[in-house]
């Protein structure tokens, strides 16, 4: 196999899991309540966890009793998450672009690259505005991370090709 064809196989197998992980990472924000209930019963208050880590505990049982109020209250509210879980999977639509022509659509990784870094500004400045503890905000920064990780990847593969094209 020449060279572009292995960079070429490589990119695509991790971009797919990139994409994979958007579309599940979205799929997740459906059943917000049930997956609560779950990691409530695993590591909420009262759990080990609470020796452990009680800060953690403490506000898993947070989310948990407050994702059971609104389901009770305000069912609506979670209209929000259903457009996130969408915007999760179609944004993971944009990068079969990449996929089909990885130099003439290297712009959607750095698309890509530009939203992980700008997860870590919402993380800090969203984050103690509505109340969200700081290793909770640590924990949604490292979504930023690991989304980086394969597209800084993949950006260095598309360099590599245009020096071979």
């Amino acid at each position: 196999m020449n060279e572009l064809k292995r960079l070429q196989f490589k990119f695509r197998i991790v971009l797919t899991l990139f994409m994979i992980g958007l579309i599940l990472s979205g799929l997740t924000a459906f059943p917000l309540v049930w997956e609560l209930t779950i990691l409530n019963r695993l590591i909420g208050s009262g759990t080990w966890m609470q020796d452990a880590f009680p800060a953690m505990a403490a506000w898993i049982t947070t989310i948990h009793d407050g994702l059971i109020e609104v389901q009770a209250e305000q069912p609506w509210l979670y209209y929000g998450t259903d457009w996130l879980a969408f915007a999760h999977i179609f944004i993971a639509s944009a990068f079969i672009g990449p996929l089909r022509d990885p130099v003439r659509n290297k712009w959607v990784i750095d698309f890509g690259l530009i939203t992980c870094a700008g997860i870590f500004a919402l993380a800090f400045i969203c984050g103690p505005l509505r109340g969200i503890p700081f290793f909770w905000q640590l924990i949604d920064c490292s979504f930023g991370i690991v989304g980086a990780i394969p597209l800084l990847l993949c950006r260095r593969w598309i360099n590599q090709m245009e020096g071979l094209t």
